[in-house]
């Protein structure tokens, strides 16, 4: 009897040993379900101003070239480029056979209206294998800035955007949903995932409800919601951080008395607090506009709190004017955080009003670093915040250092805390990764068929 349940001991060991195997070997089909708290209302990607838009767009629409994890260009639409005059002039050759959502080809002629239609400044010019693009100046980061969202390859078609991605747009409701079909036919291969269906606008407790009840895959949450996650045993993945919180000014500095009292109140600003009891510490105190795992310099600039010599800053002023702090009424954290700051700067003898209604002299904003290249980066939060834009005569660390510093030492922006985007992702989720900016690659992701 032991000869015989020995081996069928053998033999049930390699059957489970086979059906583990085959459960984890990646294959195709399967519907991803997300839920996300943002709620875009356009995939335009001139419009592409949030983290939502950012995961998404790659998914529709292809670039010119993409970021590897170093931040370094890599061949996408174009397998190749090369410069003149000092990398002012450009020519990208772009790679055959490659066809829209629609079936029409992405040809050099498309891909140099969807560019000018976000770029005016640009000259580019359609050529046989490519485009050719010519700058004002001498543009080394060019193929890096080609990778941003809001210069995906796209053809407008009244309102409807089509794309050569991964994926294909089913249906599409603004602010509410997304469903996404896989291409067989793209020119990097079929996605393994069959389709791709988003909710917008979910709360954290419908997102967990969600998941608990196997009605979504993977939930994008709040930076401060991930401490409350984290204790509550769920498997959160969080990345480095990559969305800047800041105070922009509406206008430059009129007079030294005036630099003077915003200084008073970048000093007055406790970040640590803001970032331990407001957002559970679901980020980093920022003194510097670029997070330091990007350049490597951000702990240089001061995060303290200074309370004494903010007001002695203010001391030197006879008179503080009434500055209205303008925040966004749908953002619960962002008015958490403006009524702190405000309790700051009256510690130092300022004046700071709240107001979710208008603009105000200054306004909390935040806004995701919409590329891992640290020039492009910088270059897009001067872009944004409508200040002018850093200008290098090289591309060496000392350089970007140096525009930082310029930015900063204009007293436009006031840079506060970089945040770590969050989500939980369900084990039946497979190769999920992320980028170093915290960009999902779900063209990768495929789903397993056991049970979690």
């Amino acid at each position: 009897m032991r000869p015989i349940a020995y081996s069928l001991l053998v033999i049930s060991s390699l059957w489970v040993g086979g059906m583990a195997r085959a459960a984890s070997r990646p294959h195709y089909g399967g519907t991803l379900h997300i839920s996300m708290q943002a709620a875009p209302a356009s995939l335009d990607p001139a419009q592409a101003n949030d983290l939502a838009q950012f995961e998404i767009l790659p998914l529709i629409m292809d670039s010119l070239t993409v970021l590897d994890d170093q931040g370094q260009p890599r061949p996408s639409l174009a397998i190749a480029w090369n410069s003149e005059t000092g990398d002012q002039r450009w020519h990208f050759t772009l790679r055959s056979g490659v066809t829209f959502s629609d079936g029409n080809p992405v040809s050099p002629e498309a891909v140099a209206a969807s560019l000018r239609a976000v770029n005016p400044a640009w000259k580019i010019v359609a050529m046989s294998d490519g485009i050719v693009i010519e700058c004002d100046t001498r543009y080394a980061s060019l193929p890096a800035e080609l990778a941003l969202p809001r210069n995906a390859i796209a053809k407008r078609d009244g309102g409807k955007m089509i794309g050569s991605g991964p994926f294909i747009i089913s249906q599409w409701q603004p602010r509410r949903s997304l469903t996404l079909t896989a291409r067989s036919d793209h020119w990097a291969g079929q996605p393994f995932l069959a389709s791709i269906d988003i909710s917008f606008g979910q709360n954290l407790r419908d997102q967990l409800v969600a998941l608990d009840l196997g009605k979504a895959d993977v939930a994008s949450v709040a930076p401060e919601q991930a401490h409350l996650l984290a204790s509550e045993g769920r498997p959160l993945q969080t990345s480095s951080p990559s969305e800047l919180v800041a105070l922009v000014f509406s206008h430059d500095t009129q007079s030294p008395e005036e630099a003077k009292l915003r200084d008073a109140l970048s000093l007055s600003i406790d970040r640590g607090l803001l970032n331990r009891v407001v957002l559970q510490n679901g980020g980093e105190p920022a003194g510097s506009l670029l997070p330091n795992w990007m350049t490597g310099y951000g702990f240089l600039f001061s995060t303290g709190q200074d309370l004494t010599r903010a007001q002695q800053e203010r001391a030197d002023i006879p008179q503080s004017p009434l500055w209205k702090l303008g925040f966004d009424s749908n953002d619960s954290v962002a008015q958490l955080l403006s009524e702190r700051i405000v309790l700051n700067a009256r510690d130092a003898g300022l004046r700071v009003q709240a107001t979710s209604s208008g603009p105000g002299d200054v306004r909390l904003v935040r806004l995701p670093l919409s590329s891992s290249d640290p020039w492009i980066a910088l270059k897009e939060i001067a872009r944004n915040f409508g200040i002018p834009q850093p200008v290098s005569h090289g591309q060496s660390l000392d350089d970007l250092y140096a525009s930082e510093s310029a930015m900063l030492q204009a007293r436009r922006i006031i840079p506060l805390l970089h945040l770590r985007p969050a989500c939980v992702v369900s084990k039946t989720v497979k190769n999920w990764s992320e980028a170093p900016d915290g960009r999902w690659r779900l063209a990768d992701v495929w789903l397993s068929t056991e049970q979690p």
